[in-house]
């Protein structure tokens, strides 16, 4: 009986025939017309020979016959409204796409020009982006003047996440190497089996440094057909950057400086797309229209599976009928 009891699952394959309870108050009504019109009247002159009767006996359980014809009804409505528990499988087939994440963690990324600097800021988005990725698998590369891959392309988004978590300023050499950045994330996805590759490469500097040049990295990328979104992060003027003086850290405006052309150049011959962060909100805002563009096809198939429960109602209907009759004529018989 347990299934009846989980009623979220529980479903009627023809509850018309509820109505058939409505049988129910005036089969109700009309036993008690018929108790109150059909008892038989009695003249006595005297009450001598009743007083020391048994006023009860059997005939007062004879109303149970009344209700186990009123449970039969019911038991038997249930049973033809068909009851059944359902279960609903689902089978998705999704074309996952590869995508690589590919940081600038050089010294500048300190700037303060995003909140609380660049570096947190571009963390921040990313995890929000990487919860949008149920399907997909996604990996992650951190560069300065040298690239190392944080984590390989995966579909453990937590341990993505906590690897995300975990990026920050000094973790490699200082410096600014884009076509480090670009061939290590080119890297990750060579052997990808995924009906799309895509990398999303960020910095705020320009090339100065590295051992592979930007345009070498971009040939690289094209020939494995790996689509590229780059993001220049950065304010339009100068920023603070926290600096190391003789008197401490200090904060010292200093020009932003972002290669453009150059992103805007891997963008265009990779298919991809340039963009310009210029505040939280902005970059916010980026990793947003590149998960609209970048949308993963999921094919969601439901089997939904019946169990029939009508039978224990049934039989529960058969029971109380066939008890009525047995007590009618067996203990309830002598009693008019």
């Amino acid at each position: 009986m347990k299934e009846f009891l989980d009623w979220r699952h529980l479903t009627f394959a023809h509850p018309l025939y509820f109505a058939l309870l409505l049988l129910v108050p005036f089969m109700i009504w009309w036993q008690l017309r018929s108790k109150k019109h059909d008892s038989p009247s009695l003249r006595l002159t005297t009450l001598a020979g009743i007083k020391n009767a048994n006023h009860g006996g059997k005939a007062r359980y004879r109303p149970v016959l009344f209700v186990l014809r009123i449970l039969a009804l019911i038991f038997l409505t249930i049973a033809l409204a068909r009851p059944r528990s359902s279960n609903t499988t689902e089978n998705i087939d999704s074309e996952g796409i590869d995508i690589v994440l590919s940081m600038d963690v050089s010294g500048s990324m300190l700037a303060e020009d995003f909140k609380p600097n660049r570096i947190e800021a571009a963390k921040s988005v990313a995890l929000n982006f990487v919860d949008q990725r149920p399907t997909d698998r996604v990996g992650l590369v951190i560069f300065s003047a040298e690239s190392f891959t944080m984590c390989p392309i995966t579909i453990d988004h937590a341990v993505l996440k906590e690897q995300i978590m975990q990026i920050k300023n000094g973790m490699i050499q200082d410096g600014t190497s884009i076509g480090m950045g670009l061939a290590t994330a080119v890297d990750r996805l060579r052997n990808s089996k995924g009906k799309s590759r895509v990398i999303i490469l960020m910095t705020d500097g320009v090339n100065n440094t590295g051992l592979i040049d930007p345009n070498t990295a971009l040939e690289i990328a094209k020939a494995f057909k790996i689509r590229v979104y780059t993001i220049g992060i950065g304010t339009i003027g100068q920023a603070p950057i926290p600096v190391n003086t003789p008197f401490g850290m200090q904060k010292q405006m200093m020009q932003v400086e972002i290669d453009e052309p150059l992103l805007k150049q891997i963008a265009a011959e990779t298919n991809g797309k340039y963009f310009r962060a210029t505040g939280n909100k902005s970059l916010e805002a980026i990793y947003k229209d590149i998960d609209k563009l970048e949308k993963t096809k999921v094919d969601i198939t439901s089997f939904k599976h019946y169990a029939e429960l009508f039978f224990p109602m049934a039989m529960l209907a058969i029971i109380c009928i066939v008890l009525e009759m047995l007590l009618r004529y067996t203990v309830f018989k002598s009693i008019t």
